[in-house]
């Protein structure tokens, strides 16, 4: 016999889950009575939203889902941002959470942590929630959640259990010694025939790889070589072919050269992606006459009929799919239009980049190149913001940020450590702004009291800088966006960090190279105004691309 906290361990044991992260509360003790000693490692934030975002950075890293243990009531209250962000990003994260038993759940007499139902607020931002009655449930809802990360669109699933249930003795069932498997689905094989045709014949075959892509990325890479076709990356899909490959277009979805690509080809091929407005602006859906050249594939059948219906629709797992179309097109000579079409979409771009953008990707470029395997996590910020707009990523699952879908603050820092824990032996470094740094500035403290290495990126522009820009653009006179601008060198030598200051991108490749190399905590803060490119330059050397700033960035 042991308690069906134990026994919920156990159970996550079984499904391969390494380290959960949570604060521990009166509600969920039982829990930790299962916890300890059972080899899952235990990751405590500083606030459940920075457990949330962990969890989401950890998730995007390993592939895996991030797991939570909550609290009742604010525990869940203080999650849902981080849980709408992994919502919008079809990000796969379990949060097991407490709730009031029974003659306490709903009644409105005012118990400890009690909501009038809060399984309800948390299907706004999960697949499902579900509220756990008996004890011989669990394993079957634990199933469906695991099945729904490994082979549906992968986004939070919630669980809750009464306070009482978690010390109830159970035994050890039949289906608790086994981990339920589900195959991912496959789209149709005749369905694949067609669409393969269709790709051979098409003379100007256009990729758009999304998120849902990245772990298609070498059946993509494939695919783009064999129909010498460009592939456009989505935000979320930096990095499905590197940086110098030829055909790899990593550019803003929204931007005119992107549009433009698009009208000129007479075939398009979206993978994994919902098509969404973060990515591709509103004027995608002012361009109606894309369906009837555009196929989609995606995991979700709902998700293909969204945002842009095309002519063809599989619906099946992206890298399976991917895979399929490959084997049924045969290797041929192709002239094929793809490089010098990537070609001319950036000379024109290279000309509609600001300064400021050229300047802000050229220090992720810097990034990337002095930090091999390196991880960029980023905020909602400008460098951001510029590398949404054209940073091409080394690899898959190496840059993502929060700026896309549900585009909250605070996501960086937290999501940094997530990212640390998931791959400990690549250096990660988290990009912030001097405002989203403190909506989460307390994870600080995560960090040293893991002991793990982490490099921040602050970039200071002493308040909400782009929202001050859009109230001026706006003929708005700016109010509430200079906001006070603490010592971010105190606070980071009180946390047991080092800091230090950056003037431009040749002294910052020294910086992160030496601290990576020292397995340092370094804060290096960067001023706006006094950041210089490599040697002084008026332009950076990096290629350059153009989207407009998002208005509503912070």
């Amino acid at each position: 016999m042991q308690t069906f906290g134990q026994y919920i361990v156990e159970s996550l044991k079984q499904y391969g889950v390494e380290c959960v992260f949570g604060i521990p509360g009166v509600h969920t003790i039982e829990l930790y009575r299962g916890l300890a000693g059972s080899g899952i490692r235990h990751i405590t934030p500083r606030h459940e939203q920075g457990a949330g975002f962990m969890a989401d950075g950890y998730a995007r890293v390993s592939g895996k889902p991030g797991v939570c243990f909550i609290i009742t009531g604010p525990g869940l209250t203080n999650i849902a941002t981080a849980m709408g962000q992994a919502y919008g990003d079809s990000i796969p994260m379990l949060v097991l959470s407490t709730v009031n038993s029974a003659g306490a759940l709903g009644s409105g007499e005012g118990h400890l942590h009690e909501l009038p139902d809060q399984s309800q607020l948390m299907r706004q931002v999960s697949a499902f929630s579900h509220t756990v009655h008996h004890p011989e449930e669990f394993d079957t809802v634990l199933a469906r959640a695991f099945a729904l990360f490994g082979s549906a669109r992968p986004r939070p699933v919630h669980i809750e259990i009464p306070v009482e249930m978690l010390s109830r003795p159970v035994k050890r069932t039949q289906a608790h010694e086994r981990r339920a498997v589900v195959t991912p689905p496959a789209a149709d094989p005749d369905a694949v025939v067609g669409v393969a045709a269709l790709l051979e014949v098409a003379r100007r075959p256009l990729i758009i790889a999304g998120g849902g892509a990245v772990g298609a990325a070498d059946a993509i890479g494939a695919l783009a070589e064999r129909l010498q076709a460009p592939v456009l990356m989505t935000i979320n899909g930096r990095g499905i072919l590197p940086p110098a490959h030829p055909l790899g277009l990593s550019i803003s979805a929204a931007s005119a050269p992107a549009l433009d690509l698009m009208e000129e080809a007479d075939l398009l091929l979206a993978v994994g992606t919902e098509l969404g407005p973060t990515d591709f602006d509103e004027s995608l859906k002012t361009r109606r006459h894309f369906g009837g050249k555009l196929i989609r594939v995606d995991i979700d059948p709902e998700q293909l009929m969204r945002s842009l219906l095309p002519a063809h629709g599989l619906a099946g797992d992206s890298r399976a799919t991917v895979e399929a179309l490959l084997g049924a097109i045969a290797p041929a000579e192709r002239q094929g239009w793809g490089e010098a079409a990537v070609l001319k979409a950036r000379q024109v771009l290279s000309h509609a980049l600001s300064p400021a953008q050229s300047l802000q990707i050229a220090m992720l470029d810097t990034l990337r190149d002095s930090l091999p395997g390196v991880v960029l996590v980023g905020d909602s910020n400008q460098p951001v913001y510029a590398g949404c707009t054209g940073f091409a990523a080394a690899g898959p699952r190496s840059f993502f940020n929060s700026a896309t879908g549900y585009g909250t603050l605070g996501y960086g820092l937290p999501a940094a450590l997530g990212g640390r824990v998931a791959a400990p032996d690549r250096p990660v470094v988290a990009i912030m702004g001097d405002g989203g740094l403190q909506f989460t500035l307390a994870e600080m403290g995560s960090v040293t009291e893991l002991d793990v290495p982490l490099i921040m990126i602050l970039w200071n522009n002493q308040g909400y800088g782009e929202i001050e820009k859009a109230m001026i653009r706006s003929q708005v006179e700016p109010l509430g966006v200079r906001i006070f601008t603490p010592d971010f060198k105190a606070i980071a030598v009180a946390f047991g960090w080092e800091h230090t200051t950056a003037g431009d991108c040749a002294a910052l490749s020294g910086i992160v190279r030496e601290a990576a190399a020292a397995g340092r905590r370094l804060v290096i803060e960067i001023d706006e105004a006094g950041f210089k490119p490599v040697g002084g330059s008026p332009e950076a050397p990096t290629a350059r691309w153009a989207r407009s700033v998002r208005p509503d960035a912070r």
